[in-house]
């Protein structure tokens, strides 16, 4: 059975379920969760999102990404994502709330979402999942803002909003 997204209205209320493909060919706003992690040395973790994903497949982004399912909190979400597709658990906080859309030209795939951003902590071991996760690295913010310049259409859309409003707050 095909996963189902929370639809949500422009101030984050809840108004309905749907199936996740769907939400994305129809580019109906829904919530969302990313994660950035970072190690005791202040690197931060991107992620390449798997080539059998079926939208944004290969692109690099944050930590860890998803989507909250039906009476499910932003934070519960977070943490059972992290372990399905990092394979560790660790205290997240959670930073801040936005909304984006972006059109993914090789799925026809639009992510329209409420995204809830959370942080933490984390230098133990992990358990990648392949189905998720083709690759991750461990980078410092500074070379990683210098590679967004260089090669912006490596990066997602919304990682790139979340790195700018981190930097804004203060917390890169």
């Amino acid at each position: 059975m095909e996963e189902r997204v929370v639809l949500v209205d422009e101030s984050g209320h809840e108004i309905g379920l749907m199936g996740k493909q769907e939400a994305h060919e129809k580019g109906l706003l829904h919530k969302a969760i990313s994660i950035i992690i970072y190690n005791s040395e202040g690197e931060m973790m991107i992620q390449q999102r798997a080539y059998s994903k079926y939208h944004w497949a290969g692109i690099w982004s944050n930590s860890c990404c998803s989507h909250p399912r039906e009476n499910e909190s932003y934070s519960a979400a977070a943490h059972r994502r992290l372990y399905e597709e990092l394979g560790f658990q660790t205290i997240l906080t959670e930073e801040f709330s936005f909304i984006y859309k972006a059109y993914d030209e090789p799925s026809g795939m639009t992510e329209h979402e409420f995204d809830t951003v959370f942080t933490g902590v984390y230098d133990g071991d992990m358990n990648l999942n392949a189905d998720e996760v083709e690759a991750i690295e461990w980078i410092q913010v500074s070379d990683l803002l210098t590679d967004i310049d260089e090669n912006p259409a490596k990066y997602s859309f919304w990682f790139k909003i979340i790195l700018e409003e981190l930097k804004q707050k203060n917390k890169l």
